[in-house]
């Protein structure tokens, strides 16, 4: 395992970054410079870390692509107001005008004549940002607005095929497009959201001769964290989960975009994955997601889950949820933005399995309980360090 360097700078891209969550995550890094605030949420904060030869939070190259022309210390403003969260944001202005400053215009619908000259673009904006700051390694996370899927792009078996297409139409959804063009320079995507993404044949195709790595899908926050916790307390008990109901209400702009039944597919797909996974197909699981204007940035869950006891007695269990959505996010951009960054210098490629917890849909795992994620994930940060022992022992 190769140390981080002092003179190194490592870049990370967020896509939706004048989002609730983009903009949370370029101010909690600005506060975490000026040591504003605590470590509060961070994973990577935990002991466990502690000689993992992470990079710290404080040196990291923030810049983003957002169709949206909302300044960012507004959104940053509202965010801290609605909350009542810690931090003096007087401290950072200098800093947040330094970002907006090299922020970028993203793909707008039916802004290019196809979608080689989107990644193009996109492309371009990476490596201009790349070459400018000097940076070592590029970490490009979506954070934007879940979008509807391409079944189109789906069935398309190779990148040579997808190139084809691709240069007479537009047949990826946005979030594709981006991770087309971060796997184009060998650099990491990471997706927060279940849209579509890395998550198509012809893409991974493309990762895997670039070797880049990549993960996702859709950032492990709330009510599901709490559900993959339950489901170990149901199996471990032997106890028969008959059914599980979970209702969701929420605000902000993702809540908005999830009013469309064609984009909230994705989502109660992402959210009800794991369950079924964990205790089969005979539970009767259902999900429900309703937008409600007013809550702005929170959001609240309720679950009710029916199971079956000795001697067949019928008992239920029900919980509330309440929660900030950006502050729960936040802290997981960041834990996987430094992850990504040890798997990088580790010179490892392809799929992250080992950051599982993190995300409601991990590619490529079965296993959906948080305890078991946990493991796996201190599992692949111990034998690194171990590997590191050695050739330290090596070269001694």
């Amino acid at each position: 395992m190769t140390a981080v360097s002092t003179i190194e700078s490592v870049g990370v891209w967020l896509v939706g970054a004048r989002g609730s969550i983009g903009a949370m995550t370029i101010a909690s890094l600005a506060l975490m410079a000026e040591r504003e605030v605590g470590t509060s949420g961070l994973v990577t904060a935990r002991p466990e870390f502690a000689h993992a030869d992470l990079v710290s939070p404080v040196g990291l190259v923030v810049s983003g692509h957002d169709v949206s022309d909302i300044p960012l210390i507004d959104t940053i403003r509202r965010l801290w107001k609605e909350g009542k969260l810690e931090g003096d944001l007087n401290k950072i202005g200098d800093r947040i005008v330094e970002v907006e400053a090299r922020l970028k215009n993203g793909v707008r619908a039916g802004e290019f004549p196809n979608d080689v000259a989107a990644v193009a673009q996109l492309r371009h904006d990476l490596d201009e940002f790349k070459t400018q700051y000097g940076l070592s390694r590029l970490i490009v996370i979506n954070v934007a607005s879940t979008e509807q899927h391409s079944p189109e792009a789906s069935a398309i078996p190779s990148y040579e095929s997808l190139r084809k297409v691709a240069e007479k139409n537009t047949v990826l959804a946005a979030s594709s497009l981006y991770a087309w063009a971060a796997f184009e320079g060998g650099d990491a995507f990471i997706d927060f959201t279940p849209s579509q993404g890395f998550r198509l044949p012809a893409l991974l195709d493309l990762a895997q001769s670039k070797r880049c790595l990549y993960m996702g899908s859709d950032g492990k926050t709330g009510e599901t964290l709490v559900k993959s916790i339950l489901v170990e307390l149901f199996r471990r008990r032997n106890l028969q989960v008959d059914s599980w109901f979970g209702q969701n209400i929420l605000g902000n702009r993702d809540g908005a975009t999830l009013s469309d039944p064609y984009v909230k597919v994705s989502k109660v797909k992402s959210k009800d994955r794991g369950l079924r996974s964990a205790l089969g197909d005979a539970v009767d699981s259902r999900v429900g997601i309703d937008y409600v204007k007013s809550l702005g940035e929170w959001k609240i869950a309720w679950d009710f889950i029916r199971f079956t006891g000795f001697l067949g007695c019928g008992m239920n269990m029900q919980f509330t949820w309440t929660g900030y959505d950006s502050v729960l996010a936040t802290p997981l951009v960041i834990d996987l933005i430094r992850l990504t960054d040890l798997a990088m210098r580790r010179g490892e490629r392809g799929a992250m399995p080992f950051l599982a917890p993190f995300f409601k849909d991990p590619f490529g795992i079965d296993e959906f309980r948080l305890v078991s994620q946990d493991e796996a994930l201190l599992a692949w940060l111990q034998l690194g360090q171990e590997a590191c022992l050695v050739a330290e022992g090596h070269n001694a």
